[in-house]
């Protein structure tokens, strides 16, 4: 087998980091609420390829944007982290 092959493989099947399922969540939450990121960046004072950037899980966001971005989304950090199964 390749290395490649073997790599992509091992990829798959690595579950997925803190900061991966924080940016699934947020993803979830700004599409329920039928927000762009565009809207959201704006709700938050941050930037739009910030925004991008934590729903890919590239970003390890503050305690301060969490907080920005969970009252942007109108939900509590800790509904955030247990109804999207962040935690």
């Amino acid at each position: 087998m390749s290395k490649f092959f073997h790599d992509d493989a091992v990829k798959e099947d690595k579950p997925q980091n803190i900061n991966q399922r924080f940016g699934k969540a947020i993803r979830q939450r700004r599409r329920e609420l039928d927000l762009s990121q565009q809207e959201l960046a704006k709700q938050t004072g941050l930037h739009r390829t910030y925004i991008s950037d934590i729903e890919r899980g590239e970003r390890n966001p503050t305690l301060e944007n969490i907080e920005k971005l969970a009252k942007a989304l109108d939900i509590s950090i800790a509904q955030l982290f247990t109804d999207y199964g962040i935690g």
